[in-house]
């Protein structure tokens, strides 16, 4: 497990925590095989009741990194980017996500497969693949529109608008928005409360709310992966990401793109 990633299990809960506040949290290919083995150990692991998906207070996710996104395309299915959106969308247990500050590509799809979700109020979703020249990943085509109708849904994905805790949360994108210091004690309680309920009962509630979405869901990251790739080899995804990395490195350090292919404002997906 790399230290970007971190593990800690106690009272039923796995708690895996984004570790690289320096790059604001943007994902490595390293860091998505982390991921990807982190929710394969809690799955597997029976002490394991519930899981706590977090970053700290200023930063949840800014999506991937960059450079090592172009050095390292997520192609195929076996690309650790796929293995960690396949892993999220199958996951069996309940997923708490404690937010703050950014999220941004896949820092914000991921959100769209965890069961319940704390924002702070410095939290902003941010869907910026458009602007990249690429697509959504993650399934957030499918599942974005089915959560907040599919008008809001072009705002967020045609235009790229940022979205503040506020307004996610009336969107139903989040299930409450709490000051800044509170997020991360509070989604651990209710991770608890879910850890402390009978695990049975749990999981085939998850999976009867889910039943006939999750092949939809997975069906549809395969297919936007299909078109990610096409367009990631296009001249303008290739200038947007170039230019994204040429900013980033005359600047301060900040956290590249998105999801398993995607990007974002401050850095791709």
């Amino acid at each position: 497990m790399t230290d970007t990633v971190r593990t800690h299990v106690t009272g039923g809960v796995a708690t895996v925590t984004l570790n690289r506040p320096a790059k604001k949290n943007a994902l490595t290919t390293t860091m998505y095989a982390a991921l990807a083995d982190a929710l394969q150990a809690a799955e597997l692991d029976a002490d394991v009741r519930a899981v706590v998906l977090r970053g700290d207070e200023t930063v949840f996710c800014a999506g991937n990194d960059v450079a090592d996104f172009l050095d390292h395309p997520q192609a195929g299915p076996e690309a650790p980017a796929y293995r960690f959106l396949r892993a999220i969308a199958r996951f069996p247990k309940p997923v708490v996500a404690a937010v703050c500050g950014p999220a941004v590509g896949i820092g914000a799809t991921m959100l769209l497969h965890c069961d319940l979700v704390y924002a702070g109020e410095s939290a902003t979703l941010l869907f910026p693949f458009v602007d990249l020249g690429l697509v959504p990943e993650a399934g957030s085509s499918l599942l974005l529109p089915e959560l907040v109708g599919r008008h809001r849904a072009a705002e967020a994905l045609l235009l790229g608008d940022p979205i503040p805790a506020r307004a996610a949360l009336d969107a139903g994108l989040v299930n409450q928005v709490l000051p800044d210091a509170e997020v991360l004690d509070f989604a651990h309680a209710q991770a608890a409360r879910l850890a402390a309920k009978p695990v049975a009962s749990v999981i085939e509630t998850k999976r009867l709310m889910r039943a006939g979405d999750q092949d939809a869901v997975l069906a549809r990251i395969e297919a936007e992966g299909a078109v990610f790739a096409r367009l990631l080899d296009g001249p303008e995804a290739r200038s947007a990401l170039t230019s994204f990395l040429r900013r980033d490195r005359s600047g301060p350090a900040a956290g590249p793109t998105a999801g398993a292919a995607s990007a974002g404002r401050p850095g791709p997906r």
